[in-house]
């Protein structure tokens, strides 16, 4: 008689077996004392999921010329871009205002001052109030709103 049939009986062996098919498992384990049984099924362990990674930024000059409350959707060249850097926190979703039909925190030439919320970034159903670190103008809004921003991403630009 084989090995296996010394330590478990097969009624046991096809009990386990069943399960692990019932179940979907792609293995099971089972030790009794010094008896140890290890089942292995045909469903495949999926690879782990590949986390969502937003298109890269294009570096290029905007498409359009900054008119109006919002800047293009393209952040502007590194060497172009000088004043206060207002950077993304977290990962989620840029919101100008606290709501659609209300303004925007702020605009384009908007004096802000330390501490003013300037932005909402929607993160896992959480609206995070993000306030201003710096006292200035805006100078730039390098997203627009509704946009998915990455973690430290620049946002917008305070001189």
């Amino acid at each position: 008689m084989d090995k296996i049939y010394d330590q478990f009986d097969i009624e046991t062996i096809e009990k386990l077996a069943d399960i692990v098919n019932a179940k979907e498992l792609s293995e099971l384990t089972i030790t009794d004392g010094d008896k140890t049984i290890t089942l292995k099924g045909k469903k495949v362990i999926p690879a782990p999921p590949v986390p969502f990674m937003a298109p890269p930024v294009q570096t290029a000059a905007p498409a359009a010329p900054v008119t109006g409350d919002l800047a293009p959707t393209e952040a502007a060249k590194a060497d172009e871009i000088s004043g206060n850097i207002v950077k993304s926190p977290i990962v989620g979703t840029f919101y100008a205002a606290p709501s659609p039909d209300k303004p925007p925190f702020v605009k384009v030439g908007d004096e802000v001052k330390k501490g003013d919320v300037i932005m909402i970034i929607e993160s896992m159903k959480l609206m995070n109030e993000i306030q201003s670190e710096y006292d200035g103008i805006v100078d730039k809004i390098l997203v627009s709103d509704g946009q998915a921003v990455e973690y430290d991403q620049p946002v917008m630009v305070i001189k």
